[in-house]
């Protein structure tokens, strides 16, 4: 048992007598300045913001109250929608001016909808809520 403690303790003597460690790279003030600055080159404006919305496609899914699936592509540049369900099915949709939220349409679809709740109209069926999971 002596025999290993007095190894240990010159390990810790030897490891004292080396120069006092530096601060580490994650404290002090530079580095918080260095992260601040960082953080406010990523900050887009608000019409940065939107530029890249509206010049863009987006992908939404939605899972709605029949059990359906629906992933839509919107094609800002294009003011179009692609939907497709559960079956895989598509169906390309124009957008509609809507005094709030979205809207788009095309011969017996149609999406509706404001923030993340949608409602979907499809060709012969009643319409479904929906909401958008991603």
């Amino acid at each position: 048992m002596k025999t290993l403690i007095a190894p240990a303790l010159i390990v810790l003597m030897l490891g004292a007598c080396g120069q006092k460690p530096a601060e580490a790279p994650t404290d002090g003030d530079s580095v918080r300045e260095r992260a601040e600055e960082a953080q406010t080159a990523r900050r887009r404006t608000g019409a940065e913001l939107q530029d890249r919305a509206l010049n863009r496609v987006v992908r939404t899914v939605y899972l709605c109250n029949d059990s359906q699936r629906l992933t839509v592509d919107f094609d800002n540049p294009r003011q179009m929608a692609t939907v497709r369900n559960s079956d895989g099915a598509a169906v390309d949709l124009f957008q509609e001016r809507s005094a709030d939220g979205l809207w788009y349409r095309a011969s017996g679809y149609e999406l509706r909808g404001k923030g993340v709740m949608a409602t979907w109209t499809a060709d012969g069926l009643p319409p479904t809520d929906c909401r958008a999971v991603d």
